[in-house]
């Protein structure tokens, strides 16, 4: 599994986030039966709910009440994160990426059978916003109190999304 993290900025439109954002790349086995279920007993487990399974919307949006993780159990896609002016990456059944509340994700082209499992940290409820005027700066006041999950959606307690954000571990004793 290789791990990825990137900084994302503000842009004007977008908050982004001061978190980085991170992907799992190979985070679940392909063999083993279904691995939409897998992911998301996974993401239960390490206190992600609120899980529906989906795509992704091909226009950028961002959530500013949530951190949100997407576990991709088919197909592909080429995701837009940032906004205009932020990075592309590919994402393929296995991978993983956790979002920040604030960054920007919009669909550019995706395999015919793409789909995603999504969660958010216990807790949390999504909010939908697209950069329109007049979000911010409500927006961004609703991002800086998010709280900081408790476990890694993945790796759990000792995963190294808390240690990338910053976050309080768990006791795990």
């Amino acid at each position: 599994m290789k791990t990825i993290a990137q900084v994302l900025r503000d842009d004007g439109t977008f908050p982004n986030s001061v978190l980085p954002l991170v992907a799992f790349q190979g985070a679940f086995d392909l063999a083993g039966g279904d691995l939409a279920h897998r992911i998301e007993d996974v993401f239960t487990a390490n206190g992600w709910g609120g899980g529906w399974r989906n795509g992704i919307y091909g226009f950028h949006h961002y959530h500013s009440s949530a951190h949100e993780v997407l576990g991709v159990y088919r197909g592909s896609a080429r995701v837009q994160l940032g906004g205009e002016r932020g990075i592309t990456v590919h994402i393929a059944a296995g991978d993983v990426v956790v979002i920040p509340a604030g960054v920007a994700h919009k669909n550019l082209g995706a395999s015919l059978d793409f789909a995603v499992v999504g969660a958010y940290p216990d807790g949390q409820r999504w909010d939908m916003n697209s950069g329109k005027a007049g979000e911010r700066p409500g927006a961004d006041k609703r991002i800086a109190r998010v709280a900081l999950p408790r476990r890694d959606p993945v790796h759990g307690a000792g995963g190294p999304l808390l240690e990338l954000w910053g976050a309080p571990r768990e006791n795990t004793r």
